[in-house]
């Protein structure tokens, strides 16, 4: 099989796959998901352990090294710490993460911790009961803190991710700081993105990364830029200028990052994505239920990645959402 590296023709090296394992969600956020009468593919559409497993493999044969598992939500998954073990095992892989609304994390935190989790991300916007229900339409802030706290206790690497949506989450931002400043975790925060199922974006309703540094910078410490930062990390980091740890912006929106990319994503029933935007996208599940080889595989991975585009232009009058809502896609 060839073994050279996964390169686009923009000459971008990709060696990042995100697996989602599932559409399905337990909470029901708004600028993801209807609140009722959601459209979720049938179970026997889903990849099964032993698809996903297999294409991660043949991925880190081509240079990928990064895993990160991913939905809907992952943790409604059947089972999920046998796949993570698996996952973890693969030749090649040198960091393995799942994203998480974190609902379900006092159950599954040491689980997974024991199939060899080691690095997390938790999807919370709010520290208010109250907000968090308006948000999620589910009353279950509770239950992501307990599980916060028990990876904490664990020793996962923890991070906070907080979508920024103006004229909601403003009374949020310093408290969710200042939580994660307190617990050894950093937050992030997400420029809300078009990616709901009920076209709700609109750019003014973005709280952009500049407005978030500058609160950030006047209510807690200031803030100054990592040096010598990860070029193809989504999220650009600052450092508080007291020492007490850092906080990232994923500025899709104000700062996007596209020339940097170095993602594929997997969705859960079996389409190859060289980007979260993507109008197009392969069908690896066909091959895999109709006898492809190894080779056949890794030709289509590599073919989805040579036509990868120059970048989303959510900024453009070109952007076209994509046909996808998020939780169908994989965060």
């Amino acid at each position: 099989m060839d073994s050279n590296p996964l390169i686009d023709s923009f000459g971008r090296v990709h060696d990042n796959l995100r697996l989602s394992v599932t559409d399905r969600c337990n909470i029901r956020c708004f600028y993801c998901m209807p609140e009722s009468e959601v459209r979720f593919e049938r179970r026997a559409e889903i990849l099964d352990f032993e698809e996903i497993e297999r294409f991660a493999r043949i991925a880190a044969t081509l240079g990928i090294t990064k895993l990160r598992v991913t939905g809907g939500e992952p943790l409604v998954r059947r089972d999920l710490p046998v796949l993570v073990r698996r996952l973890a095992a693969i030749p090649g892989i040198r960091d393995l993460a799942l994203t998480t609304n974190g609902v379900l994390l006092p159950e599954f935190a040491e689980p997974l911790y024991d199939a060899g989790l080691r690095r997390i991300n938790v999807h919370i916007d709010t520290l208010d009961r109250e907000r968090f229900t308006q948000i999620t339409r589910r009353d279950d802030l509770g239950k992501v803190l307990d599980g916060l706290a028990r990876v904490k206790e664990l020793g996962y690497r923890v991070k906070l991710n907080a979508v920024a949506v103006k004229n909601l989450v403003e009374p949020d931002i310093v408290p969710l700081a200042r939580f994660a400043r307190e617990n050894g975790f950093e937050v992030r925060y997400i420029e809300f993105m078009p990616l709901d199922s009920q076209g709700l974006w609109d750019r003014s309703k973005v709280l952009l990364a500049d407005d978030i540094i500058a609160m950030l910078s006047r209510e807690i410490a200031p803030l100054t830029p990592v040096p010598d930062p990860d070029p193809r990390a989504p999220a650009t980091e600052y450092a508080f200028a007291d020492g007490g740890g850092t906080v990232g912006f994923i500025a899709s929106v104000s700062r996007p990052f596209c020339l940097n990319c170095n993602r594929l994503r997997l969705t859960a029933d079996g389409k190859i994505r060289y980007c979260l935007f993507a109008i197009e996208e392969d069908d690896v599940k066909l091959l895999m239920r109709s006898g492809a080889s190894d080779e056949d595989i890794a030709a289509l991975i590599r073919r989805n990645v040579a036509g990868k585009w120059i970048g989303h232009e959510i900024n453009s009058t070109k952007f076209v959402a994509p046909p996808r809502p998020m939780y169908s896609i994989g965060g």
